[in-house]
């Protein structure tokens, strides 16, 4: 049985969680290790709250959260994303559902688009000659807050399990 009150108090958590993220990758480019955990480790409770099932929703939740982490971590690798923006985008993967998660990726790279040419041209008119660091954890956080304000604000489409559908 879903509890309204809970998802909404979780779903102002992680949005506070998404903000802070946003400036502290702006203010020093990391995100802290700390905030990745509360919100993978807060997701259970979102689920729970939500009264999706266990079985296929918690599984598919897991699996989308699993594929994330395997393909950013390819990136990681060739040093084309940050450990942070790893972590982070792979905990929102725990809370959002897929269809919506898709929505998020789709936001997040057209805000860090915008972000790249915006930062890059600033680092060309200063005649800057170091490597370029995008703070993209600005660009995760602002797919996951256009996701719950999508999703979660409209009272027709308020509950989890009805985001799967």
């Amino acid at each position: 049985m879903p509890n309204a009150s809970i998802q909404y108090v979780l779903l102002a958590m992680l949005a506070i969680g998404l903000l802070f993220a946003a400036f502290t990758d702006i203010r020093s480019r990391q995100i802290a290790n700390w905030l990745n955990a509360a919100i993978a480790l807060c997701a259970p409770l979102f689920w729970w709250a939500s009264g999706i099932a266990l079985w296929p929703d918690v599984g598919i939740q897991l699996g989308v959260a699993a594929a994330t982490f395997a393909v950013l971590a390819v990136l990681f690798a060739f040093r084309a994303m940050g450990g942070g923006d790893v972590k982070l985008l792979t905990a929102l993967a725990l809370w959002i559902p897929p269809a919506q998660f898709l929505s998020l990726l789709i936001v997040m790279a057209l805000v860090g688009g915008v972000l790249t040419l915006v930062i890059g041209s600033w680092h060309i008119a200063r005649h800057r000659r170091d490597r370029l660091a995008i703070p993209y954890g600005v660009a995760i956080a602002a797919g996951g807050l256009w996701v719950l304000v999508a999703n979660y604000l409209d009272p027709a489409r308020a509950t989890f399990g009805a985001s799967l559908g």
